[in-house]
């Protein structure tokens, strides 16, 4: 019964995004689908894999494309997890007052530490990120901190078949005046398939100096335990 209600749930939000999408692409919101790999590698050490196809509209007008990799280390079992990355980043970016795009590419180191905590039902994340920009005629350093809560609605844990509520706030912090460089807020709903799958369907507000804007966002995530197992 669980089941069927999740499925009829996540059906009829995605009818309403995509119905709210017909009439987003009118009024400057965008979309964003996302993939965000993490595999096991042994008890120690993660492979994190990861996907963003940004998009002005719903799809099809390419706002940014992000690929980003790293491996990670626990420092406690399943927890305290330290990173170190690459990523990829194309962006076409649209001349002002035109229809007209520039195109730039952009080369990233990062590091990070995640934490995690757990308090009755929600479930709550910090990920603190350093990131070294090689842009084609800049260098930037920037900070940013993450915080997510993940609160399960019909069972007590994100377990199989789980209908989840999420939420998370980001600050990115320049090293250059002015230091505020952008704050992203969202709200979503969550739905875990089984204990390597998960999928969520949610909108995001995106500030910065210059602007803010809005976006839906389309997530799958995978979480596979180990690649490879010890034999005894």
């Amino acid at each position: 019964m669980i089941f069927k209600f999740s499925k009829k749930l996540l059906t009829l939000l995605a009818l309403i995004f995509i119905s709210q999408q017909s009439f987003a692409q009118k009024n400057d919101v965008g979309n964003w689908f996302l993939y965000l790999g993490n595999q096991k590698l042994n008890k120690k050490f993660n492979w994190h894999n990861e996907v963003q196809y940004r998009n002005y509209n719903f799809v099809g007008d390419l706002q940014q494309l992000l690929l980003r990799t790293g491996i990670g280390y626990d420092l406690s079992e399943n927890n305290n997890n330290l990173l170190m990355g690459y990523g990829f980043i194309r962006s076409e970016n649209y001349i002002p007052n035109t229809d007209e795009k520039i195109g730039n590419n952009e080369h990233r180191i990062y590091q990070q530490f995640i934490t995690k905590q757990t308090f009755g039902r929600v479930n709550i994340q910090h990920r603190y990120r350093v990131e070294e920009r090689f842009l084609e005629s800049d260098f930037q350093l920037r900070f940013r901190y993450f915080l997510s809560l993940n609160v399960p609605l019909n069972n007590k844990k994100l377990e199989d078949k789980t209908v989840y509520l999420s939420a998370y706030n980001e600050i990115f912090i320049k090293d250059e005046t002015p230091s505020y460089d952008r704050n992203r807020l969202y709200g979503g709903l969550g739905y875990v398939i089984n204990k390597n799958f998960r999928v969520e369907l949610g909108y995001l507000n995106q500030a910065t100096q210059a602007n803010h804007r809005n976006q839906f966002q389309i997530m799958f995530f995978n979480n596979f335990r180990y690649l490879k197992t010890n034999s005894k």
